[in-house]
C-alpha cells in the first residue's frame, strides 16, 4: 500500500525544518500532503552509576510549558546519530558517556513530518560540563528510575520521547 508522487516543491526552508508540498495519487485522486521535513535526532537515557536516570528541564516554546526530557537534540550534517547521542549528552548534562547502546527509532509524527529519533541509553561517567546552546536554559534533574515512571504515570512527564526512553529502559533493564 502506497501513494505515487506526482509533484513536489518546498515552500519553506529553515534553520531546523522544511515544508515541501507533494501532490500524490491515491485511490484514482490527487491529494496534497504537508510534509515537514527533518534532519532527525538522537536522544538519550543517561544513567549514572548509582542507577539514577539524568533529566532536563527547560521551557518548549512551541509547547508554552517547561518540559522534563532525556537529553535530545537535532542530527548535524555529517554527524552519526552516535555522535549525536554523545554530543547533546554532554552539551545539555555535562556528563560523557562510558556505553551507548540503540533502545529503538521512532516516528514522532508521522503523518505530517518525516523525522525520526535515534533513542540510546548510556552509562555515564565523569562529569566535564554543561556547553549548552545560547537558546537553551536546562536545569539538571537526577531521579531514581521508579521515580521517573511514576512522574509518566501521573501525567508530569508529557514528552513523547521521553516516555518512550523510560518505558524502553524500565522494560528492559529493570
Amino acid at each position: 500500500m502506497s501513494e505515487e508522487k506526482v509533484g513536489s516543491r518546498r515552500i519553506y526552508e529553515g534553520r531546523v525544518v522544511s515544508l515541501r508540498i507533494d501532490n500524490v495519487r491515491i485511490n484514482n485522486k490527487t491529494i496534497v500532503r504537508e510534509i515537514v521535513e527533518h534532519p532527525g535526532a538522537s536522544a538519550v537515557v543517561p544513567l549514572t552509576t548509582d542507577g539514577k536516570v539524568i533529566l532536563v528541564n527547560q521551557y518548549r516554546h512551541a509547547a508554552g510549558i517547561e518540559l522534563l526530557e532525556i537529553p535530545a537534540g537535532t542530527i548535524k550534517h555529517g554527524e552519526s546519530p552516535e555522535e549525536c547521542a554523545m554530543r547533546e549528552l554532554q552539551e545539555e548534562t555535562g556528563y560523557v558517556a562510558l556505553s551507548l547502546e540503540l533502545l529503538g527509532s521512532i516516528y514522532p509524527s508521522p503523518g505530517y513530518s518525516n523525522e525520526v529519533i535515534h533513542i540510546y541509553i548510556a552509562k555515564v561517567g565523569s562529569y566535564v560540563g554543561q556547553n549548552t546552546e545560547p537558546d537553551e536554559n536546562i536545569k539538571v534533574i537526577y531521579l531514581s528510575l521508579d521515580d521517573a515512571v511514576k512522574m509518566i504515570k501521573e501525567r508530569k512527564i508529557k514528552d513523547a520521547k521521553t516516555i518512550v526512553g523510560l518505558m524502553l529502559t524500565y522494560t528492559l533493564f529493570r
